[in-house]
This record gives C-alpha cells, sequence and structure tokens, in this order.
C-alpha cells in the first residue's frame, strides 16, 4: 500500500479551481488504487511554526556540523518533524493558485521549513547539492488567471517556474504538471479549460 499526500494551498476550498481539479485527480487515484491511503495536508488549516532565529541557527549548525543549543534543538526537532511527515509520502500531489505571478505565501512558508540539509537535501562542496527526495511522482496543479504560454507572458511566470526549481533541488524528478488557464474569461471558455484539466487530472492519476 503506497501513500499519496495531498498538499493543498488555496484558501477558496470550494471555489478554487486548484482544488476542484485536484479533488478530480483523487476520485481517479482512488478508483485506480484503491488499496492506497490519501492524506491532505490543508496548508490553511496548519499551524505551520516559524522559521525563527532558533530555527534559521540550528540549520546553519547542521551544514557546519556543530553542536545545537537547546532552544536550537527544540527548534531543529520540530522542523525535522514536519520534515519526516512529508517525506513519509511515497506520491504527491499540490494543488496551488496564481498569486501575484507567484506562490501563495503558506506554500512559500511551507517549503522554507522543509527544504533543509540533512532532511531533504545535502551540500559537498565538491559535488554541490543533491535533493535527497528521489524516486517518488508528483503531480503539480497550477491554477492561474491568464495564459503563460508565450515568451513575454514566461518572464511573469514565477509561479511554474519556482515549483520546477524547487521541486527539482530536492530530489524530483517524475513531475507532472497540469495547467488550469486561463481562468479569467467568459464562462464557457473556462468551463472548457476545466474540463481539459480533469481530463489530464484523471489519465494522470490512473498512471502513478
Amino acid at each position: 500500500m503506497a501513500k499519496l499526500l495531498s498538499i493543498e494551498s488555496s484558501p477558496r476550498k470550494k471555489r478554487s479551481k486548484s482544488i476542484s481539479t485536484a479533488n478530480v485527480f483523487l476520485d481517479a487515484y482512488r478508483d485506480s488504487h484503491p488499496d492506497d491511503e490519501i492524506v491532505t495536508l490543508d496548508l490553511w488549516d496548519r499551524t505551520l511554526p516559524e522559521f525563527n532565529d532558533f530555527a534559521l541557527d540550528a540549520k546553519y549548525q547542521v551544514m557546519h556540523g556543530q553542536e545545537f543549543t537547546d532552544p536550537q534543538r527544540d527548534a531543529w526537532q520540530t522542523i525535522v518533524d514536519l520534515c519526516e511527515e512529508f517525506k513519509s509520502a511515497d506520491k504527491y500531489v499540490i494543488s496551488l493558485p496564481m498569486w501575484n505571478f507567484g506562490i501563495p505565501y503558506k506554500l512559500k512558508h511551507y517549503i522554507d521549513l522543509i527544504a533543509q540539509p540533512g532532511q531533504t537535501f545535502t551540500f559537498d562542496p565538491a559535488t554541490g547539492y543533491t535533493g535527497l527526495v528521489t524516486g517518488k511522482p508528483i503531480t503539480v496543479i497550477y491554477s492561474r488567471g491568464g495564459a503563460y504560454g508565450n515568451e513575454q507572458a514566461k518572464a511573469m511566470d514565477l509561479q511554474k517556474g519556482y515549483m520546477d526549481l524547487v521541486l527539482g533541488f530536492l530530489g524530483f524528478t517524475d513531475v507532472q504538471s497540469i495547467l488550469v488557464e486561463p481562468t479569467l474569461g467568459a464562462p464557457d471558455a473556462v468551463a472548457s479549460v476545466e474540463a481539459a484539466a480533469a481530463e489530464q487530472a484523471r489519465e494522470l492519476a490512473a498512471k502513478i
């Protein structure tokens, strides 16, 4: 039995096009993988710890192989627990809207917490950075008000480009993307966009 972690980063819930597409994905996944476990992490329903001075200092203690102070140890253990929760999954789906050309701050907060040395990546002066979350498929569902396919618009897309970069940094190589775009337009056109995204979601869910 595999574990699928679904990470939601939109606060709009039933009005969210990224979540509605993710729900289609999850329904199809349940049909094709009836014995698997699905865990949903709603980032708007989870109180995430602050990445404060103790946590940041602890990160550098890890990177330099030095001992923790007690406050650093406590802060780092909280980070480790969150990383272990993330790494416990075998498969992932992340749903996110575009906010100001980038990602919601709740998702950025979560990424800043789990992107940690010794947990999700390592660093060697000779070889550089190596991601530790490997061999696991991930599907990312993006909703965006506009279309970002042409060269001029691509420069404003700090949503998908950032996610591709950070997921690769953490070690993911099997990354599938579903684009729900543009979501601002005539109702018929938006419905067609949603239908195409839903069909892609069903296909991907059956394959992973």
